[in-house]
């Protein structure tokens, strides 16, 4: 055997035992006539110690040892005489008295510890070496035991499990497809499914009735933190059900996933249910923060024709945060915000501040339009106290007004504290538009998708006014995060084809992309709906990450190339002749 135990497994009970261990050399230290050596795998570090007085040989060999050789040793579990009470293995160490060099290593490109000198590129072009870090491993180790919780808890609900292709047809809604050349069928393509939608409403027509997936999706989009070209879901599809059916099946899944993962408790009150509209106004995001407060307050009836400044006579929107004890900003710290809301990336024109002094009195940066009187009101509006700052944005378009000052919302959450990993608030977004505008198509577009069902007492509405109609549809929020969404599907092939209608298509546009479907909906489609969950983002909460590339084994760059394998990569004219693809050439 190569070992008996492993690098984490010894204890003070184990000492006097004789163990072989295998792993890799983390690193060494000569001291005097000692020479000890941390060896590390998976499951941990156990020290390993050398003596020249018994064994001047085999610490010569020990002493040739780099960082990240690969040996074996066999030795005596000893009790150290000083203990290392940040290790589970620091009250012991093995008195080493033989050792197999089983592999030599070259010095890595980067220290091989939690805290890591390596920057992004590096550590993913050697992602196999960043991933023998003990923090990245347990990402991995939370990601496996998150994906059994699921499985657990689906199959006790009667889930089945069912895979669908991974090569299917090109939709045209939605993000961009990843298409796939054929061979045997020279001139068409495969698509890389952004989603096994319209494949699980076909298990419904089949009358699987519960079925789930962990399930790799692709969509060719730009990326962020929270986005990579591929991507893991946790879809899921009920027939029968409605719409509360549906999120208390998952809100009880949601509730078992935190308390036996994570440990935390979210209680047993349902998770508040925010319609779309509302959360736009009061945050300004479809999928607000809700840890901290600092809700927007419409100030139009407070500034707007009431003073000569003309940027808000001239808004559509006026909107205000309050943050408490900020008052104490810096004209820099407040120029700060400034560039922050004016950034490219943000695009507000400017903004507005007012403090509020210990004896109640208003200094803003708009004094000489306002009178005392009206930034009196401001104060009032916005229920200031004394310490307290107020920002302010405007805009012509309002919608994108509160985008803008939802960005600056989470700036001074961040700043300020509130925005605590280790804290979680929950909540459902519901009742969201059936369709939005693309001023690129010059159509509407489906919000979700075009498999969403409209509100029943909407549809009447699909003629007059599909603006207005309401989906049928829900996200799930997690500390500003949408970790998953759903809906009710259509499962009427007349009402299905009258959407279809409304986002442009032909009849036989329709029938050429989805006609799959609207026939199979002629055969009985029951009633269902469902949901996917992000598995990528909800375990990058879990483990209190920024992005969800440290919760992925072999993720992809901002850019969305494997900087490990070098791909995307050119290949042989052969196998573009092949495909009977021709390259044109570069502009």
């Amino acid at each position: 055997m190569y070992r008996t135990k492993t690098c984490g497994q010894l204890r003070i009970s184990d000492v006097g035992q004789q163990v072989i261990l295998a792993g890799w050399v983390q690193r060494t230290r000569k001291m005097g006539g000692m020479t000890f050596v941390d060896l590390r795998d998976r499951y941990g570090i156990t020290q390993l110690v050398f003596n020249e007085e018994s064994d001047k040989a085999l610490c010569d060999e020990a002493n040739k040892l780099g960082r990240e050789f690969v040996i074996q040793v066999e030795g005596a579990v000893n009790e150290r005489y000083n203990k290392n009470p940040k290790m589970p293995t620091g009250d012991i160490e093995i008195i080493v008295s033989r050792l197999t060099v089983l592999n030599a290593s070259l010095t890595p490109p980067f220290t091989i510890e939690e805290n890591s000198d390596g920057g992004d590129e590096l550590r993913m072009k050697y992602r196999y070496l960043d991933l023998r870090r003990s923090n990245v491993r347990a990402n991995l180790e939370l990601r496996h035991k998150f994906c059994l919780a699921v499985r657990h808890f689906l199959d006790s609900k009667g889930f089945l499990e069912i895979e669908t292709p991974v090569l299917v047809g090109s939709t045209p809604e939605g993000a961009r497809d990843f298409i796939v050349p054929s061979r045997m069928n020279p001139g068409q393509f495969y698509a890389l499914p952004q989603s096994p939608q319209t494949l699980k409403q076909l298990l419904m027509v089949a009358g699987m009735d519960r079925y789930f997936q962990i399930v790799k999706c692709f969509r060719d989009e730009d990326l962020r933190a929270d986005r990579q070209p591929e991507f893991t879901q946790i879809d899921c599809e009920m027939s029968f059900v409605e719409q509360d059916d549906i999120i208390c099946t998952f809100e009880e899944m949601t509730k078992y996933l935190f308390k036996e993962v994570r440990g935390y408790d979210l209680g047993d009150e349902p998770f508040l249910r925010m319609p779309w509209i509302e959360a736009m106004t009061r945050f300004g995001s479809d999928k607000p923060d809700m840890r901290f407060g600092m809700e927007f307050v419409e100030l139009m009836d407070v500034l707007k024709g009431t003073g000569e400044f003309a940027v808000f006579n001239d808004a559509a929107y006026i909107g205000g945060i309050c943050a408490k004890g900020c008052a104490v900003y810096t004209r820099k710290q407040i120029d700060e915000l400034t560039n922050f809301v004016k950034s490219p990336q943000i695009g507000a024109k400017g903004l507005v501040y007012a403090r509020v002094a210990e004896d109640g009195s208003v200094k803003s940066s708009v004094d000489k339009f306002y009178t005392p009187e009206v930034l009196s009101n401001l104060a009032k509006k916005m229920q200031a106290e004394a310490g307290d700052l107020i920002l302010i944005i405007s805009g012509d378009d309002a919608m994108r007004a509160r985008k803008q000052l939802c960005e600056l919302r989470l700036l001074m959450g961040e700043r300020l504290g509130l925005r605590d990993k280790n804290k979680f608030a929950l909540l459902w977004v519901v009742d969201f538009p059936m369709f939005e505008w693309s001023d690129e198509e010059q159509r509407l577009m489906a919000m979700h998708h075009p498999f969403t069902a409209p509100k029943p007492c909407d549809v009447p509405k699909l003629d007059s006014d599909p603006a207005s109609v309401l989906a049928d549809a829900y996200d799930m929020v997690c500390n500003g995060v949408e970790v998953g969404g759903g809906s009710i599907r259509i499962h009427d092939a007349v009402l299905q084809a009258k959407i279809f209608e409304v986002l442009g298509f032909t009849p036989e546009k329709a029938q050429e992309q989805f006609g799959f479907l609207m026939n199979a909906f002629k055969y009985g489609a029951p009633p269902h709906g469902g949901l996917a969950y992000g598995l990528d983002r909800f375990v990058s909460l879990f483990a209190g990450l920024d992005s969800i590339r440290d919760c992925i084994a072999f993720p992809k760059n901002n850019s969305g190339r494997d900087v490990m394998l070098d791909a995307p990569s050119a290949v042989d004219q052969a196998q573009l002749d092949e495909l009977q693809l021709a390259l044109a050439p570069k502009a």
